[in-house]
């Protein structure tokens, strides 16, 4: 008994000494992964580098079917993820109309384009230049020359082409684009400018937006007009109008439909012409939607030489003969009158239908309306979110008004101020049609009447948007700097990537980086912890252990 007792020190000593030497490891340990959690974070959050990115450049030509304008888009050079955000730096309105007009003169369209091309130059590096692509997307205007005499429609495209072959850029085609390709592109521009596909989370890298709602598509050119909105899962894909769209790693069931012919300068063509052929009198035509007193000529090619009013053409149809359009701004009969334009009928009161027997899944959410839609609304001082009731107040307003008191509005608007758009004296609300109008466009005034009542007619009848569902409908022309228009959308799908942001603010560790480091140190300091708890709870029952032991040996 006595040998164990004086052994027993020795063996306690040499026990504590062996387990001091792991509690002091997992110590330093423990402080060590603290020190550098702690250290990488503030030096993560705190020693940020600002880079200054390199630029790329891309330019469309959109050419439509009154006019050409040319885009210049930007977007820094480096790539993450293959996401990034594209911005509009330049926009140029070609001069003259649009390039289905030069079917009979092909070699006069690079004329055109050299104002707009001498501008672009100046605003691209010219290092840049030879990597910078260019592209030319036709719409519904060369698509009806197609049509009509594909021989000229190619003279036109050829001519383009040897022309931009002569530039500094790297020319990647021209092309004309279907309607349904017109429509997809304009709904991925709207829903891209509005931050719909992307957003930035805490590491400042783009991710799709969590509960965000696309926005639906409405676009008005001259000879056509596009709908397209994100449809319901279950709608039938078994239609031509209904496609699958892949973005960001995303697919979009989307309906898409364009109708040809459509477009506020093809349909009031068409509108002329039915009015002509409902007229006793084939020289002087009466029209309800031109201001009151206005009086105007048009020649019989100006109307019927177009393929969308070919089977409204008279039987003894000269191009050369003289029409007489007099005025008499009554917007009942004007409304009553464009109706005719459409066919409602052919729907037989079938629900997922617009007109003409086109199929169109009910409409839902929020919708942007640009080009000839946001134009029109302008004119009437309205843009934005509206009620149809404004709209309707706006255009009967302005369609009671006679042809003297719109010149004279405009007049006085121009000569009493410097900055049209900021002149309040004008005109009495609701109208303030000179305010937006860069200059006095004859045509265009003329025709505002009909182009209020046939969007009317397109939107309520056509697309059934209701009372409740008008003002979800925003008229806008651009977000940011940046215009609506399904140019970006077909620059981003031709160059088949999605140009990128580079990091603007560089962290010292990539964000994957981080994560690994500050995961692995957490494990560590936390085995760490949990280490030095087991040594602190063994050295308890350790201790109760010798307690017991030695309160035994001392009764003993």
């Amino acid at each position: 008994m006595f040998t164990v007792l004086t052994r027993q020190p020795c063996e306690q000593a040499g026990l504590k000494a062996l387990s001091r030497t792991p509690a002091i490891i997992a110590l330093v340990v423990l402080l060590l992964s603290v020190v550098v959690l702690v250290a990488i974070t503030l030096i993560q959050f705190h020693h940020k580098e600002v880079l200054l990115p390199g630029l790329k450049y891309g330019i469309v030509l959109d050419a439509g079917s009154s006019r050409t304008t040319v885009y210049v888009y930007q977007w820094p050079a480096e790539k993450e993820n293959n996401t990034g955000v594209v911005s509009q730096t330049f926009k140029c309105s070609v001069k003259g109309s649009g390039i289905s007009s030069y079917g009979k003169n092909p070699q006069d369209v690079p004329k055109a384009f050299e104002d707009c091309m001498q501008k672009v130059k100046g605003q691209i590096p010219a290092h840049l230049h030879r990597s910078t692509h260019i592209y030319l997307g036709a719409t519904a205007g060369m698509r009806l020359l197609r049509l009509q005499n594909e021989t000229a429609a190619n003279e036109v495209l050829a001519s383009i082409r040897n022309y931009f072959k002569s530039q500094p850029f790297d020319f990647r085609g021209a092309q004309i684009i279907s309607g349904q390709e017109e429509g997809i592109y304009g709904w991925i521009t709207a829903n891209y400018l509005m931050g719909n596909f992307l957003e930035k989370n805490l590491w400042h890298m783009w991710v799709h937006p969590n509960g965000v709602e696309t926005t639906g598509a409405l676009d008005l050119g001259g000879a056509s007009t596009q709908i397209s909105f994100a449809a319901e899962e279950k709608v039938g894909l078994n239609t031509s109008s209904i496609m699958k769209v892949s973005l960001y790693g995303y697919v979009y069931t989307l309906y898409t439909h364009s109708f040809q012919c459509y477009g506020r300068n093809e349909a009031e063509k068409r509108f002329l012409a039915i009015l002509l052929q409902n007229s006793p009198i084939k020289t002087n035509i009466i029209n309800p939607c031109y201001p009151r007193n206005y009086v105007t000529t048009l020649t019989g090619g100006y109307i019927f030489d177009s393929l969308c009013t070919a089977d409204l053409r008279p039987v003894n149809y000269d191009p050369d003969d003289i029409i007489t359009f007099e005025g008499t701004g009554d917007p009942s009969v004007c409304r009553e009158k464009v109706a005719f334009l459409f066919d409602f009928k052919a729907c037989h009161d079938q629900e997922a239908c617009s007109f003409d027997g086109v199929y169109q899944p009910k409409v839902k959410g929020a919708f942007v309306a640009f080009a000839g839609f946001y134009y029109t609304a302008s004119a009437f001082n309205l843009s934005g979110s509206f009620s149809l009731n404004a709209f309707n107040s706006s255009t009967w307003y302005f369609c009671s008004e006679s042809w003297s008191q719109v010149v004279r509005f405009f007049k006085m608007c121009s000569e009493t101020c410097l900055f049209k758009r900021a002149c309040l004296i004008c005109l009495e609300p609701p109208l303030q049609l000179p305010l937006l109008l860069p200059r006095f466009d004859e045509v265009y005034a003329r025709s505002y009447c009909f182009s209020a009542h046939y969007i009317y007619h397109l939107l309520v009848n056509g697309y059934r948007f209701t009372e409740e569902t008008w003002p979800q409908i925003h008229f806008k022309k651009e977000v940011g700097n940046s215009s609506i228009a399904w140019s970006l959308g077909y620059m981003l799908s031709l160059t088949n990537q999605i140009p990128a942001e580079s990091r603007l603010i560089r962290l010292p560790m990539d964000p994957p980086a981080f994560m690994g480091i500050l995961a692995f140190f957490t494990a560590v300091a936390l085995l760490c912890l949990a280490f030095l708890l087991y040594l602190y709870a063994s050295s308890r029952k350790q201790r109760h252990s010798q307690h017991a032991f030695d309160h035994t040996v001392d009764s003993e």
